[in-house]
């Protein structure tokens, strides 16, 4: 008896229990949303469905851009009075309120919600604006692309706006973009429509033909060659024993001779610098002595200098004997007045030496007396 009575209160204490839980949210009268449109969380906040919103779940939203409009829906844009278009942002009462037409013109409404303004004759444009000038009536006469300009058609002669590359009355001649001669190194220029392009020749590159390539980059010469950059080519310097343009050809004709004369030794080997063929040439010589031709050459330049040397000689005195000859007397008179007063002088002088140097010993025997 006693667990059937433990059994019992267990089951009683059970139904109390789940009777007592409090309900959950959302599900009382608590939760204030549109159950319609949204639902409740635990904390009980409002959680809208997809194109509703507020506090409580129950306005919808409008469709994006909607100026002058409401839903009943989401995602609606119903136009308030006067106003339409899909996003209701045309005033209908444009017409009659702002009277946008110009020119006498008629305005009228369509069905999406713009106006029209019908021209009357002479005049054309959105707002029937622009007068039918020389523009309108000769349907644009302006090439590659040009702007025709009339002043709204109120000018007396049309003007063209050409693009860049373009020019004359009408934008029909293409500016010769090559005139200046842009590119360098004897390039050829293309033009083309407001623009050039340079064609470079060989061992130059860039924009306008100015960058010099390094034809050495790839080391063309052989065989220990120094390579030099040249404009449009390169150029090897061969190491001794080898030719060609790239210093490629080895040299085998070496040949020794003896001279019988000088008794000395002349060695002689080819070389290639550049595109030269060089012959180089050593001597070493036993004797100092001269050859036959040499001596010739010295004697012959040594008979030159000595006759140069009495030609300038007899030149020389001979100015000089036909100055004298033509000094005239009165001159040769003075000049022999001068001669006699610097003998004169001369031997007055030597007699002040003998007697200054007579004077000193009698100066010593004056003082060997005392």
């Amino acid at each position: 008896m006693a667990p059937v009575r433990a059994g019992g209160v267990l089951l009683l204490l059970g139904c109390c229990f789940v009777l007592h839980i409090p309900p959950s949210a959302g599900q009382g009268s608590d939760c204030t949303c549109n159950m319609t449109n949204s639902r409740c969380d635990e904390s009980g906040i409002c959680r809208c469905d997809p194109g509703w919103g507020g506090e409580h779940c129950d306005r919808c939203v409008l469709m994006p851009g909607c100026v002058h409009g409401s839903c009943q829906q989401p995602w609606q844009c119903t136009c308030e009075p006067g106003w339409g278009g899909r996003f209701c942002d045309k005033d209908l009462s444009v017409c009659s309120s702002q009277q946008p037409c110009q020119n006498g013109a008629t305005c009228t409404m369509k069905d999406n919600g713009d106006f029209t303004c019908l021209c009357p004759q002479g005049f054309h444009g959105r707002l029937c604006q622009r007068r039918s000038g020389p523009c309108h009536q000769s349907r644009s006469p302006c090439k590659n692309g040009g702007l025709c300009e009339d002043a709204d058609g109120f000018a007396a002669e049309l003007s063209c706006r050409c693009l860049a590359g373009f020019t004359g009355p009408r934008c029909e001649t293409d500016i010769d973009d090559c005139r200046m001669k842009p590119c360098a190194n004897n390039a050829v220029c293309l033009d083309g429509i407001n623009r050039f392009s340079c064609v470079c020749p060989g061992g130059f590159t860039g924009r306008f033909c100015t960058v010099n390539l390094d034809d050495c980059a790839s080391r063309p010469c052989l065989n220990g060659g120094r390579c030099l950059d040249l404009a449009g080519g390169f150029r090897c310097i061969c190491q001794l024993g080898f030719m060609g343009n790239t210093c490629d050809t080895s040299l085998s004709s070496n040949w020794t001779t003896r001279g019988e004369k000088g008794k000395g030794k002349r060695s002689s080997n080819m070389t290639h610098h550049g595109n030269r063929l060089m012959k180089v040439t050593v001597s070493d010589r036993g004797g100092a002595g001269l050859s036959d031709v040499q001596l010739i050459v010295v004697v012959v330049l040594g008979a030159v200098t000595l006759a140069v040397v009495a030609l300038t000689t007899g030149l020389v005195l001979w100015g000089r004997c036909r100055n004298c000859s033509s000094t005239p007397s009165w001159s040769r008179t003075r000049s022999q007045g001068a001669e006699r007063s610097r003998r004169r002088g001369r031997s007055e002088a030597q007699q002040c030496q003998i007697s200054v140097l007579n004077s000193e010993p009698q100066k010593k025997s004056n003082m060997e007396a005392v």
